[in-house]
């Protein structure tokens, strides 16, 4: 299986170099010599199929200066300070030196002073370390991460509790780290030789001295120091193994026993995530990590970016869920818009049609009404054998004894108006050949009045046979009992 997601850690030491991988649930650790280390490396790791892209570099403790100082507390940077300070503590010299620091915690018993001074754990190297390390991991074509010290990256194994004071002693050969720890802070470290138990309890002491303590809630033993050899051996407290995650604790079983403090070393750096602290690599090769206060104002800047979409984006949604019932409530009532629409639709066409059928039957010429008058008006020696009505008026040819008089007859017609002789009136053997035009009166209530708009007048009363006409506006006189009627128009007589 090949390892492309590993975390990779160098532990350089003065006459070796430890290397573990970590990738998922495998690690692989091995040893590698001073000479030619770069090609050894990049051969074991193509051998392993172990393809990393960054690599964690890290120090032995007993190649670096570690020590806690004390500063004013000033206003102006902290990082020129410590580095003004740097000269009178380094056993070398302090130009061009590297380094890197760490706030301490305050003393929980400390006698206050004058002036309050800050505490600070620095942790300085020669260049000629750090340009041999990164010298190393350029010729194995790695990019370096980081470049810390390896026992100050016991801590991504195990962390004690808040507030909890604890000293860890972590053996490697011939030689021990130890650790004091203030929970997940560390206060200082030490390396000290370990010929035997004694001088472990010795050295204990010395950095409870250190860091002003008196008592330690407990002692963690780690590496190739076994527990049961401190059995004997008067301590602050009593020794213990560190507090591993289960997970932690199947890497470090999975270690080989032939320098196996070594390689925990080795896996506890390659383990260690994110930022790291007191992290010796130049400025110029860290990698770029967003610090806790950039990590908080990016934060608020996403929310707020978050909020201004949501007001944007809130309305929107509102009025489309608005829009969706409305939509639904169209779709329900819809069958019966179209339904009524309909019947909207026929109506219309059935007024339109009422109209036009009451404009042709009010428009319509009637000729019955027309002749009742005519034989109304006309004298009963008057025959009438043509009858013409049209939109205009009316045109009625015949005979009468005295064509002239019918004039004025017409004239008085409620229906006629400009009565007048359309042709020259003719003399027969008894009677005169005349061709009348009238046109129809208009209504005063109407724009275009028709013969059917006005009642028929009263019928006229008949004159007696053998007597004429009465002239116009003479009273009539009623005919005879036992008498015929007047002649009709064509002809006739009833």
């Amino acid at each position: 299986m090949k390892l492309s997601q590993v975390r990779l850690a160098v532990l350089l030491l003065q006459d070796r170099m430890a290397v573990a991988a970590v990738g998922g649930d495998r690690t692989e650790t091995f040893t590698i010599a001073t000479e030619n280390p770069a090609a050894v490396l990049r051969e074991e790791l193509t051998n392993r199929q172990i393809a990393p892209r960054t690599v964690a570099l890290a120090l032995s403790r007993a190649s670096v200066f570690v020590r806690p100082i004390e500063l004013p507390t000033i206003g102006g940077d902290m990082r020129e300070m410590v580095q003004l300070n740097l000269d009178g503590h380094l056993p070398f010299a302090a130009e061009d030196t590297a380094f890197d620091f760490i706030p301490l915690p305050a003393e929980s018993n400390a006698v206050p002073q004058g002036e309050p001074l800050q505490r600070v754990l620095v942790v300085a190297v020669e260049p000629r370390v750090v340009e041999s390390a990164l010298r190393i991991a350029e010729e194995a074509r790695l990019r370096p991460g980081s470049l810390t010290v390896a026992c100050h990256d016991l801590l991504s194994l195990a962390r004690p509790e808040r507030g909890q004071k604890v000293v860890w002693v972590h053996q490697s050969g011939g030689t021990a780290d130890i650790l004091c720890l203030l929970g997940p802070h560390l206060l200082v470290s030490r390396n000290a030789a370990m010929p035997d138990e004694a001088t472990v309890a010795e050295e204990i002491r010395r950095s409870m001295t250190a860091v002003r303590w008196r008592e330690c809630d407990a002692i963690w033993v780690s590496g190739d120091l076994p527990i049961e050899a401190l059995a004997g051996v008067s301590l602050p407290a009593p020794a213990r193994e560190p507090a591993y995650a289960p997970r932690v604790r199947e890497r470090i079983s999975s270690l080989p026993a032939e320098d196996r403090g070594t390689h925990e070393l080795a896996v506890a750096v390659a383990m260690g995530r994110g930022a790291r602290t007191l992290d010796l690599l130049p400025q110029r090769l860290r990698p770029r990590r967003v610090t806790r206060p950039q990590g908080i104002t990016l934060a608020i800047a996403a929310v707020t970016a978050l909020l201004l979409i949501a007001a944007l984006l809130v309305p929107g949604i509102r009025e489309r869920r608005y829009l969706d019932r409305i939509n639904t409530e169209i779709a329900r009532v819809d069958p019966q818009v179209r339904s009524i629409e309909r019947t909207v639709r026929d109506l219309e066409r059935k007024r339109k049609l009422l109209e036009t059928i009451k404009g042709i039957d009010g428009g319509a010429i009637k000729p019955l009404p027309v002749l009742r008058e005519l034989t109304d008006l006309l004298p009963t020696d008057t025959w009438l054998t043509t009858l013409s009505l049209d939109q205009k008026g009316v045109e009625v040819t015949g005979q009468a004894a005295a064509a002239s008089a019918l004039i004025p007859l017409l004239e008085n017609s409620p229906r006629l108006e400009r009565v007048e002789f359309s042709s020259p009136v003719t003399r027969g053997r008894e009677k005169e050949q005349f061709r009348i035009r009238a046109a129809w009166e208009a209504l005063p209530t109407a724009a275009s009045a028709t013969p059917a708009a006005a009642p028929p007048p009263p019928p006229a009363p008949r004159p007696e046979p053998g007597t004429r006409s009465p002239r116009p506006g003479a009273a009539p006189a009623a005919p005879p009992s036992g008498q015929p009627g007047a002649p009709r128009p064509g002809g006739t007589r009833p």
